[in-house]
């Protein structure tokens, strides 16, 4: 017995001995919290990134629109089941979307190190009922955009700022501040450049004082700056609508932009160039512009370079009310038309209907393209160059700190090399509308017998008001007004069959108006 107490005792005391050492080991308090701290050297919203000098703001906004007789973010009822007027189009749209940006800033001895992105969460459906316009997206999922629970991310800005470079997906230097936006609120004012949702970049810009400062850059030209470049000699290069297929080759050199810019108190002023390459992929290919086992050996067109210029100004300090300014742009393009033709996507293509003196229906027409060629003997010779201009711009007012208004127009005209009817008048198809003329013939009768007069010369024409209220900080309900006129150059009737759900009768060329109005509430955070 006396053996065994011995035994626990002595346990007891080395037991104690040991947790007295642990307890010894231990630090005196714990280690004070590192708090997120205030970063003030880059505006309001910043803070330091804890354990580092990088300062990071996260920011957005929250925004649903809803369109009356157009689509999502205003596109007006310009091509498709919308343009068509029939019962697949839908008479009115809505899209939600959740727009994300992170911001990081970091001080260096080459000056700030700036990532920037924005991801916009949303949804919408396609604007049509019509299970034939339907595309799928993304990944051969068809109609996503539409299930429940569906919708999409999409990718507008990812860049990096280093020492007065840009690298990544971001507004090109040819742009404007404003881009598409001088005071409208939809993403389909015509009449000039827009990158607002970023373009795959390499840019530097230059400050030499005063306001002023210059930039240039490399544009990827693939997804952004190309509408289209037509064979006229391939089967159906025309069809119905008076679009054909794209026969553009690969991308074989990036736009080279550039800028002079002189920001001051009374505005801004600046004056942009862009080279664009034109270039056509075969001489012979099949319908809608698919290569076939004779392409490789058919040659091909000689590439051309095309290009855009731009002048653009904004006036401050109006004596109208304080904010109020003036933003107007004017473009010329020689092969570069989505620098007149842009919205926040691709160019768009024009096929209106409406009603008729004596056909079935009246019908207007606008191919938006680069540039076209016809190969062969009697051809164009090459690519021939599409000509556009443009003008656009806004009046912005502000009524008060809570109401604020503006009026914004554009004009945009797009011409083709020649004289109208050329391929009747003995120039054959050696000029680019002798030759559109002659594909456009084969699925349009009755040029011949003088029933039409084809020339695919088009200007477009947009006006439109938008009123913005305010209530509180942050928050702004918006409803706008926008009318869209399309001056299409045919003249007469043909008897032809138009895309389905069109029946084949008689359609009279003619002008078409359209007018939808757009509604909006966004929360900025």
């Amino acid at each position: 017995m006396k053996t065994a107490r011995t035994l626990i005792l002595s346990s007891a005391a080395g037991l104690l001995a040991l947790g007295g050492a642990q307890a010894a080991d231990l630090p005196v308090k714990a280690k004070a919290v590192e708090y997120v701290r205030v970063c003030s050297l880059y505006g309001a919203g910043f803070y330091y990134i804890p354990g580092t000098d990088t300062c990071i703001k996260i920011g957005g906004y929250l925004r649903v629109d809803t369109t009356f007789n157009g689509g999502a973010h205003g596109a007006p009822a310009w091509s498709g089941d919308l343009g068509q007027q029939n019962r697949f189009r839908d008479y009115f749209v809505s899209r939600s979307r959740m727009a994300l940006t992170v911001d990081t800033r970091t001080a260096t001895e080459y000056g700030v190190v700036r990532t920037f992105g924005q991801g916009d969460f949303q949804f919408n459906n396609f604007g049509t009922s019509n299970a034939t316009a339907l595309s799928a997206f993304p990944g051969g999922a068809a109609n996503s955009l539409s299930i429940p629970g569906g919708g999409y991310v999409a990718v507008e800005y990812l860049f990096i700022q280093f020492a007065g470079f840009t690298f990544g997906k971001s507004s090109s230097a040819y742009s404007t501040p404003w881009n598409g936006f001088p005071g409208n609120i939809n993403s389909n004012l015509l009449g000039g450049n827009n990158t607002d949702t970023g373009v795959n970049n390499i840019q530097y810009t230059a400050e030499f004082g005063n306001g002023v400062s210059g930039s240039i850059g490399l544009d990827d030209p693939t997804v952004w700056n190309r509408t289209a470049v037509y064979n006229l000699s391939i089967p159906g290069a025309i069809g119905a609508n008076g679009t054909g297929s794209s026969a553009y080759a690969g991308t074989h050199a990036p736009d080279i932009v550039g800028r002079i810019r002189v920001d001051q108190a009374w505005g801004l002023f600046q004056v942009s160039a862009m080279a664009h390459e034109v270039s056509g992929s075969y001489n012979t290919l099949g319908a809608s512009a698919v290569p076939n086992n004779l392409s490789e050996i058919s040659g091909h067109p000689e590439t051309k370079w095309g290009g855009a210029v731009m002048a653009a100004l904004q006036i401050k300090n109006l004596p109208t009310g304080p904010g109020d300014d003036i933003k107007f742009d004017v473009s010329y393009a020689k092969g570069a038309t989505k620098q007149v033709i842009a919205t926040s996507g691709t160019s768009p293509n024009f096929a209106m209907f409406g009603d008729s003196g004596f056909g079935y229906q009246s019908v207007g027409f606008g191919a938006t393209t680069d540039g076209v060629y016809m190969p062969g003997a009697g051809g164009t010779g090459g690519i021939v160059l599409t000509t556009a201009w443009g003008l656009r711009g806004a009046f912005n007012h502000n009524w008060n700190p809570n109401w604020s208004t503006s009026l914004f127009g554009s004009y945009s005209a797009v011409r083709y090399d020649g004289s109208a009817d050329d391929n009747l008048l003995g120039a054959g198809t050696t000029t680019a509308k002798g030759a559109y003329c002659a594909a456009f013939a084969l699925s349009h009768p009755g040029q011949a017998a003088g029933t039409y007069s084809c020339n695919p010369d088009f200007n477009v024409s947009q006006l439109g008001v938008v009123t913005r209220w305010t209530p509180v900080k942050n928050l702004t309900f918006s409803g706008e007004v926008q009318w869209f006129h399309l001056d299409q150059k045919m003249s007469g009737s043909s008897v032809f069959t138009a895309t389905a759900p069109k029946p084949n009768a008689v359609y009279e060329f003619k002008d078409q108006d359209t007018v939808l109005l757009q509604l909006r509430v966004q929360r900025n955070f």
